[in-house]
């Protein structure tokens, strides 16, 4: 895969932009580019988004297809370059290297740093922070690129891609 999905890729998109009910073509399109070995997601963002209890849960639930283990040798290595890296991290709030490895964000950058992905997320790189260990702040440091949504949609040409995919057949529903 090119792209891997953070959680917050599919809360904000149902929440604020890509609603499922009023845009049901991005979600079609993540699946097609998902078919495409485009985009994915691993097993450890699927376990957090499937305990809402909502429309995301529920497609998640659906499409499990889109979420690839991080359980082998290489990623469980790069993990622990991840690991001693945040570790490093001294001048950190307490309790934020925790809360950052309780998490997928640790799994998802070591992902990433086997396959080569792009991660993509909403957070965003901020210099000196030190109350939030943040994914992008990581994959400087671990030479992971990082980017969000929209620069995703821009790099993948879903403008583009749209027709073959827009229209969902049981609504009739077309996002533009």
């Amino acid at each position: 895969m090119k792209y891997l999905l953070d959680a917050n890729t599919f809360i904000e998109a149902n929440n604020r932009y890509y609603g499922m009910a009023i845009c049901p073509a991005y979600w079609q399109w993540i699946l097609k580019s998902n078919a495409e070995n485009e985009v994915s997601s691993i097993e450890f963002v699927k376990n957090e988004l499937v305990h809402y209890g909502d429309e995301v849960s529920d497609w998640v639930k659906e499409n499990d297809h889109l979420f690839t283990p991080e359980s082998d040798k290489e990623t469980q290595t790069a993990f622990q370059k991840v690991l001693n890296y945040v570790m490093s991290m001294t001048d950190m709030k307490k309790g934020s290297h925790e809360e950052f490895l309780s998490g997928a964000d640790p799994w998802l950058i070591a992902k990433a740093m086997v396959t080569g992905a792009t991660i993509v997320t909403h957070e965003q790189y901020k210099l000196g922070i030190k109350r939030k260990i943040l994914i992008p702040n990581v994959c400087k440091e671990l030479h992971v690129k990082c980017i969000d949504t929209f620069e995703l949609l821009h790099d993948l040409d879903a403008q583009r891609s749209e027709e073959r995919f827009s229209r969902n057949a049981e609504t009739d529903i077309v996002c533009r």
